[in-house]
């Protein structure tokens, strides 16, 4: 994690207050805080709030979309519970951050979204960062990626009304899903969704604002 100046000092104190910020979150799982440490954030915002990349807080990014806070990514990714030989979906690319820090903690990544212009920038940033186990794709997210199921870790980026079905249903046995759910222009909840044999178990995380998941391909 590197500032734009380049000064060494300027870069240890934003990468300590980086991590206190996540740690104070409730952020503490070693392996998490490790990979958001060796993920710079700085590199996947572009233009106007590129100075802003170390702050807690979610920043505009193209297609209309955002990139969430940090704490609430190490949130999502610390409730996954990520073991090294998981393999992984993620609906909702976007910048491609999540999804390289995903791929520090998992076998195989699998990342969705249903803009072209996303997907081509993270596959830029994960070819700079030599991630070679994240495979992005332009896809209707709300279908999932059957093909490749099940899975055994399922993390969507965007807000549904309910968990949708058909990622339930390519999560595999004993895995876990981490979706935001409610109405698009109101509070959501963060549900984390485990599958067992003879259902779904499902426990509230905290309040998050998520943008609407949407089916089809966006326009660009």
């Amino acid at each position: 994690m590197t500032t734009r100046d380049g000064d060494p000092g300027a870069d240890a104190e934003r990468k300590m207050q980086f991590l206190f910020a996540l740690r104070s979150h409730g952020v503490t799982d070693p392996r998490v805080l490790s990979a958001m440490e060796e993920v710079d954030r700085a590199p996947f915002i572009r233009g106007l709030f590129a100075e802003r990349a170390y702050e807690d807080m979610p920043l505009p990014i193209a297609c209309g979309q955002t990139i969430s806070q940090p704490s609430v990514v190490g949130i999502m990714t610390q409730a996954l519970k990520i073991q090294p030989r998981d393999k992984v979906l993620e609906v909702g690319t976007g910048s491609g951050y999540q999804a390289a820090i995903l791929a520090k903690l998992a076998r195989r990544v699998y990342t969705v979204d249903r803009h072209r212009r996303l997907v081509h920038e993270a596959r830029e940033h994960f070819e700079a960062l030599d991630l070679h186990n994240i495979t992005a794709m332009t896809s209707d997210g709300t279908r999932g990626l059957p093909e490749q199921a099940p899975f055994d870790k399922i993390m969507v980026t965007a807000a549904a009304e309910d968990p949708p079905g058909p990622l339930l249903a390519q999560l595999a046995i004993g895995g876990i899903m981490v979706v935001p759910v409610g109405q698009s222009d109101a509070v959501q909840s963060l549900i984390k969704v485990t599958r067992r044999d003879t259902g779904y178990d499902y426990e509230e995380l905290l309040p998050v604002r998520f943008v609407p998941l949407l089916e089809g391909l966006g326009q660009e």
